[in-house]
């Protein structure tokens, strides 16, 4: 049966956690209709995942195809690209695996079937299942299984786990299952043998903790369950832990968030999967703790995170060798230039907040989720679906006297292709995040238009219709129809933490939004849903942001925002010799507009800035005389930061300085 039949399809299946709160509903049919998710969904579909899956098959540059034939004995060769792809490979075949089923894309779920067939064959007879290991023991290299933890293994079989129970979920299959299973079998040999004899590394980028207990949900084999509890209890045993691979402290000693940003992320979304089975009342403090860290005091504006690229732990001693990359430092230390911000961080971000709302279903967590799909998960990917971001800046500068680690631009091909690929399923899973439910209740969660066909505990069945332009304005209107049961249910209404005013209608009813309300749900009951109409409407003037004192680049600058929207300043959106001469009035006024970018049209910002008349000094001075000679008027205009980068190389700002009047 293809998905719409099935109608169990959900990014993870808590519907029988004992402590989840809140879950995907038990039988989900989501379809996104023409609007902005839609929009940005079929671009993955027609351009991002076509071009991904030929930088890894036939022949292309990551030659991850080739290394599962060599593995497999079908192929001669030697073992070329990441240690990882085999991870990135699984994480892209989830998403096709969605483009598949829920699109009905039958070429793709015949190519999908072809691959898993030539997984299975590479596997070995034990389970285990990584290219670089298995191709290495074939010749005789050198390479080994669990020679060298930065040699992703385990992460590899994590992502197996989750994009085989995504498949299994959505085709009702069973081939990609019982290799992850088989997988699954062989970790658990591994992990009791460490347990025995107390050799234990940590996995870096614990992909598998989320992934065995998916396996336990998909299941129901509790053995899965215990794997992953195991497997999280003996980070406390690893010897010489570092704070880069957060394993130098006890788990339940974690206070702030710190070391690989991608590997933190990770591994507090496992740490809440455990929770959401085992209720471990020791686990819920660790959590808060380090997601307040992270929320309050390093978190960027676009909901990026992992602010630096090479460093020192910030919390330890620098005699000691505590080296951290692409990882979290000092709080505030939110760089705008260097911003490293890895891709794949923001979204362990996002699974780890969708973890947390289903044991606490609090609006801020859905509300962390909108703001990074928004704007940075969708600022890493070029409008027209196939150049990419690894880390993603808040600021770019016409000129560098120094190198980083990655491109200043979006590029085709990228050395390291797990943003990408993790990317695709995640846009490809937007509507995931568009509703939950408990037993009587339905959450609005990210806001799209869609139609989902729901079916609560208390009996009540219905289809619920949104239809809205958001992100570009902040009208949302609900109806019901195919009501089933006329059984009365809750409606539970996100008012996103921007909202300063607004109204919620329905029927006779009116409810007037004030600041108080942000962050929070209005619960409305709906009594006769056939006949019920809600009518939602979150005003979305522009808005200046400041940022904490702390944040010493953006000291005395403000971001504007509109909506959930972070906005940017680009090259070709002002007539100035540099963006870095613009100051913005305190008392801007900004017209909407329409604008399109590669054919993508956005709501456009403009304003007038101030700059001077003439450029006073050497620019290249360290430092030099302040000479002023009275400011000019300068038409400007703001982008979503999410469409940057489409239109030429030039400089590019979020903060802008600012001219208080």
């Amino acid at each position: 049966k293809n998905v719409q039949e099935r109608g169990i399809y959900m990014l993870i299946d808590t519907r029988k956690s004992p402590y989840a709160k809140a879950y995907a509903p038990q039988e989900q049919n989501v379809a996104l209709k023409d609007g902005f998710w839609l929009e940005r969904t079929r671009k993955c579909m027609e351009s991002t995942i076509p071009h991904i899956f030929s930088q890894f098959t036939n022949g292309g540059y990551f030659h991850e195809e080739e290394n599962f034939k060599i593995a497999a004995g079908e192929m001669e060769g030697e073992f070329f690209g990441t240690p990882y792809g085999d991870g990135d490979f699984y994480k892209l075949m989830e998403g096709a695996a969605i483009k598949a089923a829920k699109y009905g894309d039958k070429e793709t779920d015949k190519m999908l079937d072809e691959y898993i067939a030539l997984i299975g064959r590479a596997q070995a007879e034990d389970g285990y299942i990584s290219t670089k290991q298995i191709i290495g023991e074939m010749q005789n290299n050198g390479v080994k299984r669990q020679g060298d933890i930065d040699d992703f293994e385990v992460y590899n079989f994590g992502h197996l786990f989750t994009a085989a129970c995504m498949h299994k979920r959505l085709t009702g299959k069973d081939n990609f299952m019982e290799i992850a299973l088989k997988a699954a079998d062989y970790l658990d040999v591994m992990y009791h043998e460490a347990a025995r004899t107390g050799e234990v590394q940590t996995a870096v980028c614990p992909s598998h903790y989320m992934g065995l207990i998916e396996l336990y949900r998909t299941t129901g084999e509790k053995k899965y369950l215990e794997l992953a509890q195991l497997a999280i209890d003996l980070r406390d045993r690893v010897k010489n832990g570092t704070d880069d691979n957060q394993d130098k402290l006890p788990l339940r000693e974690h206070k702030k968030i710190l070391g690989h940003a991608v590997r933190s992320t990770y591994l507090y979304a496992g740490v809440a999967d455990l929770y959401l089975e085992n209720g471990d009342e020791t686990l819920l403090p660790v959590l808060n703790r380090v997601w307040e860290n992270l929320v309050h005091k390093k978190l960027y504006i676009t909901g990026g995170c992992g602010a630096i690229y090479n460093g020192m732990s910030p919390y330890g001693m620098f005699l000691e060798d505590q080296r951290v990359h692409q990882a979290f430092g000092y709080e505030y230390q939110l760089p705008n230039v260097t911003a490293y911000n890895e891709t794949c961080a923001t979204l362990g971000n996002i699974f780890w907040n969708y973890r947390m709302f289903a044991i606490d279903p609090k609006a801020v967590y859905l509300d962390i989720i909108e703001r990074s799909m928004l704007n940075l998960a969708l600022g890493a990917v070029s409008l027209d679906g196939d150049k990419y971001y690894y880390e993603n800046m808040l600021r770019r500068t016409k000129k560098l006297d120094y190198e980083l680690i990655w491109p200043l631009e979006r590029a085709h091909l990228i050395g390291c292709f797990c943003c990408p690929t993790n990317l695709s399923r995640v846009i490809m899973e937007a509507y995931e995040y568009m509703y939950l439910q408990d037993a009587d209740s339905v959450y609005l969660g990210m806001y799209g238009a869609s139609e989902a066909k729901l079916a609560l505990e208390n009996g009540a069945e219905f289809t619920l219709v949104q239809e809205t332009e958001y992100p570009w304005n902040g009208r949302i209107r609900i109806t019901f129809r195919d009501v089933a049961n006329p059984e009365p249910f809750c409606v539970k209404v996100r008012i996103p933490g921007w909202v300063e005013a607004g109204s919620i209608v329905i029927g006779e009813k009116k409810k007037e939004l004030i600041r108080k309300d942000a962050n929070s749900f209005l619960d409305i009951r709906v009594e006769d849903a056939a006949n019920a109409e809600l009518l939602i409407d979150f005003e979305m003037p522009v808005r200046l942001t400041t940022a904490h004192a702390l944040v010493e680049e953006a000291v005395n600058q403000a971001a504007v925002e509109c909506g959930p929207l972070v906005y940017c300043i680009e090259t070709p959106d002002a007539d100035a010799e540099t963006l870095d001469d613009l100051l913005l009035p305190t008392d801007a006024v900004f017209a909407k507009e329409s604008y399109e970018i590669l054919g993508t049209q956005v709501t456009a910002l403009y304003t007038e800035a101030m700059a001077p008349n003439r450029t006073c000094g050497e620019r290249t001075d360290l430092y030099r005389k302040l000479e002023y000679d009275g400011m000019k008027k300068v038409s400007v205009r703001f982008i979503p930061y999410f469409a940057w980068d489409n239109r030429g190389y030039g400089e590019m700002r979020i903060w802008m300085p600012l001219l208080y009047r």
